[in-house]
C-alpha cells in the first residue's frame, strides 16, 4: 500500500485559519488542476513551469521556483513524476517520526504538531491508502489533520466513515480555484462535494487573489457554497509564489479584506522563507 509523494517536511503552517503552527506536511503527487493562469494578465496562461528541463533534475526540492503559474507544479506535473516516491504507509510514517519534535504530536509544553496532506490535489488518487497512515500516526498523538483541497473531489465512503469517528479533528482547507487561475466557475466551485466535507469535519475557504475584480466571483462562490448550507470562515490570500509578487499584493489584498469584510491569510512560508521547497 503506498502513496505517491513528493515531499515530506515539517514548517510552520503558512495560510489560513492554522498560520503559524508548527506542522508536519505530506505532499503527495497529482492534480486535477494546473492553475497556470496565476499572476498573469486576465485570459493568459503561464507557459513558465515548461522552461524547466525535467531531464536536469533528480530531487524535487532542486527544482526552480517559478513567478506564475502554480508554485507547488513539481508535485503534479507529469514530466516531473520522476521526482516523487512510491512510499510504502510505514516508510511515511518513518519519515514523520524523525521530523517530529519529541517524535510525537503532542509536545510536553502543551502545544500539538498538526499533520497537513497537501498536493497537488491531496484527495484525487490516495483516499484508500489514508486510513490505514492515519491509524498509525494518531498512535503518535495525532490531534489536529488537515487536508489542503481544492474542493472539487468526493470523499471516499470508507475514509469519511473513519475520519468521523477518528480521534483527531479534521479540517479541509478549501482554495476554490477563480478564473484567474484559468479554469471556469462550473469546474472548480463544487458545492455538494464541499457540504460533504462540511459533515465529515471543519471547513474553511481561502480564494487565492490578485486585485478587487476577482471580489464579485469570490461572492459568487460564497452564495454557492451557502445556498448548500455551508457557512465557515473566508479568507483572501494575495496570489504569488514568490517574495517580489507576494509582496506587491499582500497590501493590495489586506485593504480588500478590510473593505469587503473577509479575513485575511499570509504566505508565511514565501514571507519568511521564500517559498524554498520544504517550507
Amino acid at each position: 500500500m503506498t502513496i505517491k509523494t513528493s515531499e515530506i517536511f515539517y514548517s510552520l503552517q503558512g495560510e489560513g485559519q492554522f498560520a503559524g503552527i508548527p506542522s508536519i506536511f505530506i505532499r503527495t503527487f497529482g492534480c486535477n488542476f494546473n492553475c497556470s493562469g496565476f499572476g498573469m494578465p486576465q485570459g493568459e496562461l503561464s507557459q513558465e513551469r515548461m522552461a524547466v528541463d525535467p531531464k536536469k533534475y533528480s530531487k524535487f526540492e532542486d527544482l526552480p521556483l517559478v513567478a506564475t503559474g502554480c508554485d507547488s507544479y513539481g508535485s503534479w506535473d507529469p514530466r516531473f513524476k520522476h521526482l516523487s516516491q512510491d512510499l510504502e504507509i510505514d516508510e511515511i510514517v518513518e519519515q514523520v517520526l524523525k521530523l517530529l519534535p519529541e517524535s510525537r504530536f503532542m509536545q510536553s509544553n502543551g502545544n500539538d504538531v498538526h499533520l497537513i496532506i497537501t498536493g497537488g490535489e491531496p484527495l484525487l488518487g490516495w483516499q484508500k491508502q489514508y486510513s490505514a497512515l492515519l491509524k498509525t500516526l494518531s498512535l503518535l498523538g495525532l490531534k489536529n489533520l488537515t487536508f489542503e483541497t481544492n474542493g472539487t473531489q468526493a470523499l471516499d465512503t470508507d475514509l469519511k466513515k473513519y475520519l468521523k469517528e477518528a480521534p483527531f479533528k479534521t479540517t479541509f482547507s478549501v482554495s476554490p480555484k477563480l478564473k484567474t487561475s484559468g479554469h471556469a466557475f462550473s469546474e472548480a466551485i463544487k458545492p455538494d462535494v464541499v457540504k460533504e466535507y462540511a459533515e465529515t469535519g471543519n471547513v474553511f475557504f481561502k480564494f487565492v487573489v490578485s486585485g478587487e475584480k476577482e471580489i464579485i466571483e469570490v461572492n459568487q462562490a460564497v452564495a454557492a457554497y451557502q445556498a448548500a448550507g455551508i457557512h465557515s470562515k473566508v479568507y483572501l490570500m494575495p496570489v504569488g509564489g514568490l517574495p517580489q509578487e507576494y509582496l506587491l499584493n499582500k497590501h493590495i489584498v489586506s485593504e480588500l479584506c478590510s473593505q469587503f469584510g473577509f479575513y485575511f491569510s499570509p504566505r508565511l512560508q514565501v514571507e519568511l522563507w521564500g517559498n524554498e521547497h520544504g517550507t
